[in-house]
């Protein structure tokens, strides 16, 4: 089947999505709740395209190609759609995502700073009741990710997701806490993880000692 990317043909098999094509022309579409690893979701709606004589943008990750489909990752609407997404995102953040995540560089992609809008944020709320992982509730964007990796790669149904709207969360054990529920320590869930809300413990240690040296250095 042939469709075309941007005017760039691409030749993709049946059943493929617009993201894969999109891949597979070398024209970049960000993501936030997508993993190669999980099946399609669909939620965060960041990587919207348009789709020549569509009535409006689509999501890039759930839409299948048909033939002779001509996408634009670059639909000015779509983008504006995607970028006021990842910025209402940004809003609900204490502070701006880490350098080193997946939400700091869509961010950067649309060139996003500082909120325009101010509103309530998610307070500091961290969950370091297992050994290994740690929740940091705060930075949780509800992409579902964990969730997903949980239970479709490993098949420990440990995490679960909570509350609607700013609400929206995620607990484990019940809300127990890690160290009580049906986690085997796999680290798929930090692994997946797109804002470092679940991470190691080891990790935000070493991130901690950094930050310290960097500041004794600089004084």
């Amino acid at each position: 089947m042939e469709v075309f990317v941007d005017d760039k043909p691409v030749e993709i098999s049946e059943g493929a999505t617009v993201l894969e094509a999109a891949r597979i022309a070398d024209s970049y579409v960000p993501t936030l709740c997508f993993d190669d690893r999980l099946e399609q979701f669909g939620a965060c709606r960041v990587c919207m395209v348009g789709i020549e004589g569509g009535r409006a943008p689509v999501a890039a990750c759930t839409t299948p190609c048909t033939e002779g489909m001509r996408i634009r990752t670059t639909d000015e609407t779509a983008r504006r759609v995607a970028s006021n997404t990842v910025e209402l995102v940004l809003s609900e953040l204490p502070a701006a995502p880490a350098d080193h995540t997946e939400l700091a560089a869509v961010a950067r992609f649309f060139k996003l700073g500082e909120p325009r809008w101010q509103g309530e944020q998610h307070p500091p709320d961290e969950d370091g009741r297992h050994p290994y992982l740690v929740l940091q509730h705060e930075l949780c964007i509800s992409c579902g990710r964990c969730v997903r990796a949980c239970d479709e790669v490993q098949g420990a149904f440990a995490l679960t997701a909570t509350g609607r709207g700013f609400r929206a969360n995620i607990t484990a054990g019940l809300d127990s806490g890690f160290e009580e529920s049906t986690c085997v320590t796999c680290g798929a869930c930090a692994d997946t993880c797109p804002t470092d809300a679940i991470t190691e413990h080891l990790l935000l240690d070493l991130a901690a000692s950094s930050a310290t040296t960097n500041g004794e250095v600089e004084r």
